[in-house]
């Protein structure tokens, strides 16, 4: 008798307790091999892609678009058997179920429900955005998902039907924020590389009548971003100072070398390489700048682990580059460089995301030059590097013109006081202005 294995959602980390499906890879009837990927699950640190755990075809899927489950519960079952159509064609016809149990691998063999339960009123977060982009009615659809639910194709094969192509256009809602193309970002800073990122807000759903409002679903990534926020401001007491760099022989030395590098290298050298070997210069001269509260006592870390801020169009990221002291500015920068592209292609894995002791943020980067920034939680210092620009500086009683740049350190005051955190700034001051034409990247 052919039997089916159920696939669970993994502990993808040891803190995890759930993840959320964020798309199916694989449809029911799709042929899946051993760790395909079957689906993308969203957690509260990265995007990941879950691999199959056994070979064969996908029958039912359990948990739809935009649910969220929780470890060690079934979100799909697959066939493992030979004759895989009979066997299917069977299961549609009867729909019958048996429990079996556990196989060798810790995965339990099922037969399918007869009772799956209502579920045409419950729409995913994919299939009402699908909706409002073609102004379709799903109150008018009827579903082919699990339990009469309305899924994508459903939607698509809707939006092509003669049926469709019959009814009256409906109204659609309007963007809540619409820019005009024609306006130029603005771009301060001159180490700026190209136009900051601005995020492209979709309104799902319709608009309320005689209500100047619009509801936005929140995605699973940016309740963690909340939820993390508001831990940090409510358990630190957060203190914050800056402090003024001349990193005019920077830019000199940068211009320089920036040409050659990217030739060579094929990617940028950027200042935020520079300044994170800076950085982590200094910590090794104040230990306790890489620390965590710990209620009882203050964890003084050994490795210096750089968590870097990269911001997509709808998230902030915390990916960490490992060991930071131990790499040159050329290794920083292609550190920088690899994180940066891998989260806004929404590859960082879990291993990216853990051990930071230490958050740097390249807030110049969209032309600001003064931050007060959160603390990443449970660290105690969040460092920004704000955006070069040249101003009038007095050197030896004359006017010069001199590139500077504002670093904004916010510090968790239950560990770090004025006194450590102004002399770490001035060591990274002077790391940063003793940058000159004779100094190796590599």
């Amino acid at each position: 008798m052919t039997s089916l294995t159920e696939i669970v959602m993994p502990q993808l980390a040891e803190s995890l307790v759930s993840a959320t499906i964020d798309k199916w890879l694989k449809q029911p009837g799709d042929s899946i091999e051993m760790y395909e990927p079957i689906c993308e699950v969203l957690t509260d640190k990265v995007n990941a892609e879950l691999p199959s755990t056994v070979r064969g075809k996908l029958v039912k899927i359990l948990v739809g678009n935009g649910e969220k489950v929780d470890v060690g519960v079934p979100i799909c079952i697959v066939e493992t058997a030979e004759d895989l159509v009979e066997t299917a064609q069977a299961t549609e016809q009867t729909g019958a179920v048996q429990h079996a149990p556990t196989n060798a691998a810790g995965v339990s063999q099922v037969h399918l429900s007869e009772d799956d339960g209502d579920m045409r009123g419950r729409y995913s977060p994919a299939v009402q955005k699908l909706a409002a982009e073609h102004a379709v009615d799903l109150t008018r659809l009827q579903g082919t998902g699990l339990g009469g639910r309305i899924t994508r194709k459903d939607v698509l094969a809707y939006v092509s039907s003669p049926e469709r192509a019959s009814q009256p256009p409906q109204p659609q809602s309007q963007p809540l924020v619409t820019m005009d193309p024609k306006i130029a970002l603005r771009t301060t800073g001159i180490h700026l590389n190209d136009s900051p990122r601005t995020p492209a807000i979709e309104v799902e759903g319709r608009a309320i009548p005689g209500r100047g409002e619009y509801f936005i679903d929140i995605t699973p990534t940016r309740e963690t971003i909340a939820t993390r926020m508001r831990q940090s401001v409510t358990e630190i007491p957060h203190a914050w100072t800056m402090i003024e760099v001349d990193v005019t022989n920077l830019v000199i030395l940068r211009n320089k070398l920036k040409d050659e590098f990217k030739k060579r290298e094929g990617f940028n050298l950027t200042y935020l390489a520079f300044m994170m070997k800076a950085v982590v210069s200094a910590i090794k001269d104040y230990p306790i700048m890489n620390s965590v509260w710990a209620v009882d006592k203050i964890v003084v870390k050994r490795d210096i682990n750089l968590s870097l801020v990269v911001g997509t169009e709808d998230s902030v990221l915390t990916p960490v580059i490992k060991n930071a002291d131990q790499k040159n500015i050329a290794g920083l920068a292609r550190e920088v460089d690899e994180l940066a592209r891998k989260t806004r292609e929404g590859k960082l894995t879990l291993s990216d995301m853990q051990g930071g002791t230490f958050t740097v943020n390249n807030t110049g980067a969209f032309g600001s030059i003064l931050s007060y920034p959160i603390i990443n939680y449970p660290q105690a210092v969040n460092l920004t590097f704000e955006s070069i620009v040249k101003r009038p500086v007095v050197i030896n009683d004359m006017i010069a013109v001199r590139s500077m740049v504002n670093l904004c350190l916010s510090l968790d005051h239950r560990i770090l006081d004025g006194v450590i955190c102004g002399r770490f700034l001035q060591r990274v001051k002077e790391n940063l202005e003793s940058y000159n034409l004779d100094t190796q990247l590599y």
